[in-house]
């Protein structure tokens, strides 16, 4: 059975979230506080965090930036709750590591959906068909699809899930470009609610870690006007 931390300072928001997932055979842990959604997540792993953006003592956007450092969640997908609409806290909160964004109020059956196509996606552990297990080398990049890792000159990248399959579909195909479109099907499966500026904002938070000036980059190049490609080898 799957597992969800429930962080959410509101009871009545927190306990209906933990009564669907519930009807959806995925169990639930809630937690009200900030302080408390850390240590929980520093000791132990969940399948899936919904995470309230404005809480007691630690807020969301420092909880998901810390659970994106390390730890035994840092791959573990995030949905982001919050009752604010702009579109810069969105981007805000994909920039800090979450990788879904709903505001409130929300429907259940959409929450459930979103979740669930969060536990359908593949994550960092999860073994490769053999087909994608070679070792892609780009100058002093390496991609090893089947160990889930990328390093630069020698030095492993601590990349998300959702990070590491726009690097592995671009280095995959050195030079194509993809437009953000296909991204958004290729690296967001099953869901339509995202728009191109989250692809823009994922890869943005790439360059900040695989290129050494990210904004003159090296590897993950912009084709103006029509969206991303990797360079070639």
């Amino acid at each position: 059975m799957p597992r969800a931390l429930i962080v959410e300072d509101d009871r009545h928001i927190r306990e209906l979230v933990a009564l669907h997932l519930g009807l959806e055979d995925i169990e639930s842990v809630e937690v009200a506080d900030g302080r408390e959604a850390l240590d929980r997540l520093a000791a132990e792993p969940f399948d899936v965090v919904i995470l309230d953006l404005m809480l007691p003592n630690v807020d969301g956007l420092t909880i998901c930036r810390a659970v994106r450092r390390g730890g035994p969640n840092r791959e573990v997908p995030i949905l982001m709750l919050t009752a604010r609409r702009e579109e810069s806290d969105k981007v805000l909160g994909l920039e800090s590591g979450a990788d879904d964004y709903l505001a409130k109020p929300f429907g259940t059956r959409e929450l459930v959906a979103r979740v669930r196509a969060l536990l359908r996606r593949p994550r960092a552990g999860v073994a490769a068909s053999p087909a994608d297990q070679a070792v892609i080398t780009i100058g002093r990049l390496t991609v090893d699809a089947a160990r889930q890792q990328v390093r630069v000159d020698g030095r492993d990248v601590g990349l998300t899930a959702q990070e590491f399959r726009l690097v592995h579909l671009l280095a995959s195909h050195p030079g194509i470009v993809y437009s953000r479109e296909t991204l958004l099907e290729r690296v967001w499966p099953e869901q339509t609610h995202v728009t191109p500026r989250s692809v823009d904002t994922l890869v943005k938070r790439v360059r900040k870690r695989i290129e050494d000036d990210p904004g003159n980059p090296r590897y993950l190049l912009t084709v103006w006007g029509t969206g991303y490609k990797f360079a070639d080898a």
